[in-house]
């Protein structure tokens, strides 16, 4: 079988989100299964590993009214193939998205994904195309390739990873920019906008998202951000696979930026060196209480209000906190303050930093993700991995990953709905879960042998494209 996997970023070449790590890590582990899966993205002013790309050939594609230039380029790693589209006037600035010219910097991207297949040996049964920035490719291939006999057989599925971001512009923009004239224009018209995420989910064969509990919920108008009328009307093809991690990058066993190497059978010495590493960090007290973590963005629907709410009461009940993360001004000063009111107590780090993540995953005793809303999250699977237990909200790839350990099986705390006092209550189990010396071991053990690698996910996607491969 053969897979397109078309994103607008992919580690380790461009990265600003949880995207790329799929993009990185998915169709690494379909190749290891005997899957020719290839990638595309776009050749981005700071693209990473530059000097490892060959040229392949240059063309032009339609934009609209008019045609512009469009070079390609190659590299191999890990055994896949990615393709990258250069066009210095769309993609040579620095940063990846937040531009004026968003809508057709991507339309000219989906559109160039199709017309590259004129120029290279791989003809995919399926392509696979990734949130709003690749949402046209369906639209476009059902409107102008469809007849010719290269593409008459390919199918395509659509991936969302983050329903927020859908790709709404005014109306004007769809015969001007994208070329799809007045006939045509329902299929991406939604709610009086041109909506790109729309037209994928009317046109691609399968809609799938990042989690089976996200599937479900953004069929509810809380969550789907307006497209919930429409998710229900194709609800027959939408479905949800929850993401993996790449488990050869976050092992605490071989992870060269953490003080000392652990596993499954050996953590309790290597994880108490990675916490008196962290605590002298942020120069926390070492009186032996549990070290609960934060790695976030500072955002309403993180769940930080929440925590801001039970800070103190956490503190009070003998927990040290540390928080990393940036984003909302009244977050970022809140912790601050904090900080300055607890010393020995709380450590702050504005901004972000990997490999400091990395030093916070080890050496914690709990990682706190009480999100309001998680399509999936990785966080939390990392964090097991390291031997730190979760509390998490059950919401989305959450719901899914985490389960609560009262009966004895689970992996890390749960509370059920979006209230300070459920936290509280989900944050003093985990305290005093911590104090039971005999069960903890126990629990750390389990979380940490939970399999969260990209090969379980990959099973699903491959039973997914066997599936859609055959269905006309």
């Amino acid at each position: 079988m053969k897979i397109l996997y078309a994103a607008s970023e992919a580690a380790p070449f461009a990265k600003s989100g949880g995207l790329a790590d799929v993009a990185g890590a998915l169709p690494k582990a379909l190749v290891r299964d005997g899957v020719d899966c290839r990638v595309v993205l776009p050749l981005y002013g700071d693209l990473k590993f530059k000097d490892t790309l060959t040229y392949i050939t240059n063309f032009s594609v339609p934009v609209g009214w008019r045609s512009q230039y469009c070079g390609l380029f190659k590299a191999e790693r890990d055994g896949v193939t990615f393709y990258f589209i250069d066009n210095e006037y769309y993609f040579k600035r620095s940063g990846l998205y937040g531009f004026y010219d968003d809508g057709e910097r991507f339309a000219f991207f989906a559109r160039a994904i199709l017309e590259m297949l004129f120029y290279t040996d791989f003809e995919p049964d399926i392509i696979n195309c990734n949130d709003w920035q690749t949402a046209l490719t369906p639209v476009y291939l059902n409107l102008y390739y469809r007849h010719l006999d290269k593409f008459n057989r390919i199918k395509t599925v659509f991936t969302i990873h983050n329903i927020a971001y859908q790709g709404k512009y005014g109306l004007d923009i769809l015969e001007d920019t994208c070329g799809i004239g007045a006939r045509d224009a329902h299929i991406v018209e939604y709610d009086g906008c041109a909506n790109f995420m729309k037209g994928a989910i009317e046109t691609a064969d399968k809609v799938t998202t990042v989690s089976p509990t996200y599937a479900q919920e953004i069929l509810d108008p809380w969550f789907s951000h307006g497209l919930d009328a429409l998710l229900r009307q194709k609800q027959y093809k939408l479905c949800g696979i929850l993401n993996g991690i790449d488990v050869d990058v976050y092992n605490p066993a071989t992870d060269p930026d953490i003080v000392k190497n652990y596993d499954a059978s050996s953590f309790q010495d290597g994880k108490a060196a990675c916490k008196a590493a962290l605590q002298d960090e942020f120069g926390l007290n070492k009186d032996g209480s549990p070290v609960m973590a934060m790695v976030t963005r500072l955002v309403g629907h993180k769940g930080v209000d929440l925590v801001r709410s039970i800070a103190e009461g956490l503190l009070q009940q003998g927990i040290e906190l540390v928080v990393l993360g940036s984003g909302e001004a009244q977050y970022e000063n809140f912790f601050n303050e904090l900080r300055a009111r607890n010393p020995g107590r709380v450590g702050v780090y504005i901004g972000f930093n990997a490999k400091l993540a990395q030093r916070i995953y080890s050496g914690a005793d709990i990682f706190l993700m009480p999100s309001r809303s998680e399509p999936c999250g990785l966080a939390q699977m990392v964090s097991c991995r390291y031997g730190t237990i979760p509390v998490v909200r059950e919401t989305g790839g959450l719901k899914d990953s985490i389960h609560d350990s009262g009966d004895g099986y689970g992996n890390g705390f749960t509370f059920a709905n979006y209230n300070a006092h459920e936290l509280y209550e989900a944050c003093w189990r985990a305290k005093e879960g911590y104090w039971n010396k005999v069960g903890w071991p126990l629990l750390v053990n389990r979380a940490m042998s939970c399999d969260f690698s990209w090969s379980n996910s990959a099973k699903s996607y491959e039973g997914l494209y066997n599936e859609v491969v055959n269905l006309w």
